[in-house]
């Protein structure tokens, strides 16, 4: 895999940027939580995509995981790499592999999808 696409935009997301920094700087969701001194439940949030941190609590989040923000928001800049991949078999590798061409082609599809939604939202309202 490409190590500078693995926490990139389109592979991971906020969510996923914040789970692998946490586990590499060796925090729990609680540790982690108590130390930005929000609720576990915000964290895992965050984590699951469900929500996203003001400004002051994402400065803190990238300081505390020793990350940039801009690595945080869109997988560029100082932040994490790859992860190492040379622990697991040649089985899990693959399936990784399959993973991320899944996702890259149900995004590529969902941007088909919405290119002829607004097409056809343009020609229902000329015929309106």
């Amino acid at each position: 895999m490409d190590d500078d696409n693995w926490y990139g935009p389109d592979a991971a997301t906020f969510g996923d940027r914040v789970a692998a920094a946490r586990d590499a700087s060796g925090m729990t969701q609680d540790q982690l939580a108590k130390r930005l001194g929000v609720k576990l439940k915000t964290l895992q949030h965050w984590e699951a995509d469900a929500a996203e941190p003001r400004a002051n609590r994402l400065s803190m989040l990238a300081g505390l995981l020793n990350v940039s923000m801009v690595w945080l928001l869109t997988g560029e800049g100082e932040g994490l790499g790859a992860p190492d991949e040379t622990q697991v078999s040649a089985d899990v590798q693959h399936i990784l592999l399959e993973i991320r061409d899944i996702q890259t082609h149900m995004r590529e599809q969902a941007e088909r999808l919405a290119r002829l939604e607004k097409a056809l939202r343009l020609n229902l309202k000329g015929t309106l």
